[in-house]
């Protein structure tokens, strides 16, 4: 063998050797590519078309949605919605936004509203579901039987309100909202099953290493609940962002920045109230807007939240399928 051969056998070797386990290993043995026959073929073929026939079907009316929010309103009413803008205009977000100081606090709102009840029910729910999975526990029977018997059973509208309203005097506050949707049965009875799948043998061994049950639940199951916890973040997020019928109960007309979702259903009430009193006047309804603005109002509500499922997307289908099952 010649000396340059040796040289370069020599280099060759020294790169290998100073590579990382894992990638030494893959130098030594690289994988085979794996072939796939027809079939396969034809099944990937038919597989991703069909995704994306799907995601198609999904995007679609949301891109509608967009395109009838920036079209006037005497197009949509004379020609119906399409994929694009027909008469291009922003008259729908101009009197959405003709009172700049009303959308920005009720964003400022129902932001702290969602950011503040997704954090603190996380933590309770899922210290709820850490207790009920505790086979040391002696009552987790007797509270989980109370938990899953309102699943089936609700006092109704009229004692809630009374209790809400009158016994704890929330009438007029944003906690009559907040802390109705702090807590659901259902988003317990999801976190208790996925501590399912925590080996109780952790638990086990923290309390044998002398922790505490706080310790136990915010160091060793904590992290291990990453899946249930941005499911049920995100439940609770869209149950927070999306809310109006409760705002509309006990909010009303006594607080000066309301909710998103309850400004926007009273815009769109308003916008409607105006068209029906001037249709047997001399002015044209099809210059107010009407489905223009509640496609608007949908573009501005659901907008920002869509930004947030893109960092969860991942986790919520684990999450789904683990708590899905009582038990």
């Amino acid at each position: 063998m010649r000396s340059s051969d040796l040289t370069v056998a020599r280099t060759v070797t020294e790169a290998v050797t100073a590579l990382p386990r894992k990638r030494r290993a893959a130098v030594a043995n690289p994988p085979r590519a794996i072939r796939l026959d027809r079939s396969d073929l034809v099944l990937r073929a038919i597989s991703y078309t069909s995704i994306t026939l799907f995601a198609l079907f999904c995007a679609l009316p949301f891109a509608m949605i967009i395109s009838a929010s920036f079209s006037s309103e005497a197009e949509i009413m004379r020609s119906g919605f399409g994929l694009f803008p027909k008469d291009f205009t922003l008259t729908a977000y101009e009197y959405i936004f003709k009172a700049p100081q009303q959308i920005i606090g009720s964003y400022v709102v129902t932001i702290v509203m969602t950011v503040t009840g997704t954090a603190i029910g996380l933590f309770v729910i899922a210290m709820t579901g850490f207790a009920l999975y505790r086979k040391d526990f002696p009552f987790r029977n007797y509270i989980s039987f109370f938990i899953y018997f309102t699943t089936l059973f609700s006092a109704g509208l009229a004692p809630t309100f009374l209790w809400v309203a009158r016994d704890l005097g929330l009438r007029g506050s944003y906690l009559a909202v907040f802390l109705q949707l702090l807590m659901t049965p259902w988003l317990i009875i999801l976190m208790k099953n996925f501590m399912r799948t925590v080996p109780y043998e952790v638990i086990e061994s923290g309390k044998v290493d002398g922790a505490g049950d706080f310790r136990i639940f915010a160091q060793l199951s904590l992290p291990m609940m990453k899946p249930a916890l941005a499911t049920v973040g995100l439940f609770l997020a869209l149950a927070y962002w999306n809310e109006w019928y409760l705002s509309s109960l006990y909010l009303g007309s006594t607080v000066e920045f309301k909710p998103l979702q309850y400004h926007l259903y009273n815009v769109i009430n308003t916008a409607n109230a105006l068209r029906n009193s001037v249709a047997g006047s001399n002015v044209s309804i099809t210059e107010l807007p009407s489905n223009t603005l509640k496609m608007a109002s949908a573009v501005v509500a659901t907008g920002p939240i869509l930004l947030l499922y893109p960092f969860v997307q991942k986790y919520f289908v684990s999450g789904i399928t683990i708590g899905a099952v009582k038990g």
